[in-house]
């Protein structure tokens, strides 16, 4: 393969991108159902959890897809784990490559923002964006509070030995307001930056393809390329362009997605006035 045919940089591992499906199907899954029941009242409420066999079926559904969800954030523990650079520990938590959070992070917001304005020039990002470690955190703290009151609900009786029967009501309620802040979110603001944006417009295939445009990414996040370039290791993760049929394919995959949330949104929003809270 010439250099010339090298048109993409590598940006993520087949086993990423299996999570990151995995995530994307169980997410909708657990937003078609949920809303399914709390929709019941509604006649779009009545068809959505007719898709899913009923009203006792979604809800069914939605407690294996959240054991599913539960275990599938477990094993992702094991993989940061494994992951890490033992030999360079704590130092190799904090480079560039890593997604913790660091101080140039809230630099970097800040300067974008000026940006946006017109007041300052963008900054120079590396491998991460801001925006994407905030995405990538706040999928571990919706796990946390959703996967523990979602047990909590699926099991009454058991959780009921540990808490008053008001604590399930609490719970009740933080699983709905998190489950309905995390789907706002996504489907307004993760659609929106990964596919929607001019810059990204029809689709950003990153995480289906596991790649992205040399150019672009040259132009978005430069202190990667120049970092790459200085360790002479550029050449190495520059792959080729995806085959047309697969491109077809994570075009469907990705926009599926993205009318399915728009359908859960749009219908959660118009429906909203007619259910019981």
């Amino acid at each position: 393969m010439s250099p010339n045919n090298m048109a993409r940089i590598k940006r993520f591992t087949p086993l990423q991108r299996i999570f990151h499906v995995l995530l994307m199907a169980a997410f909708l899954a657990q937003g078609a159902t949920g809303l399914a029941r709390m929709y019941i009242e509604t006649p779009w409420g009545k068809k959505l959890s007719w898709v899913f066999g009923g009203y006792e079926s979604a809800l069914t559904i939605h407690k294996y897809v959240g054991i599913f969800m539960v275990c599938g954030f477990l094993l992702h523990v094991l993989y940061l784990v494994a992951a890490i650079d033992w030999r360079r520990f704590p130092s190799s938590l904090f480079g560039p490559d890593s997604l913790l959070p660091h101080g140039r992070d809230i630099k970097h917001f800040f300067l974008h923002f000026g940006w946006f304005l017109g007041i300052n020039k963008a900054p120079q990002f590396d491998r991460w964006g801001y925006w994407e470690k905030f995405d990538y955190w706040a999928v571990f703290w919706g796990m946390v509070i959703m996967g523990s009151t979602g047990l909590l609900l699926a099991y009454p009786l058991a959780a009921s030995r540990l808490m008053p029967g008001w604590g399930l009501n609490v719970a009740f309620w933080i699983h709905r307001i998190e489950a309905i802040l995390a789907m706002a979110h996504v489907f307004l603001i993760h659609f929106f930056i990964a596919h929607l944006r001019r810059h990204n417009f029809p689709m950003d295939r990153a995480m289906f393809e596991g790649s992205a445009d040399l150019d672009d990414t040259r132009h978005e996040r430069p202190s990667w390329i120049a970092r790459l370039d200085k360790a002479g290791t550029l050449d190495s993760v520059l792959v080729p362009e995806a085959k047309v049929y697969r491109r077809v394919l994570f075009y469907l995959l990705g926009y599926t997605a993205v009318a399915l949330g728009f359908f859960l949104l749009i219908g959660g929003l118009v429906n909203s006035p007619y259910i019981t809270w």
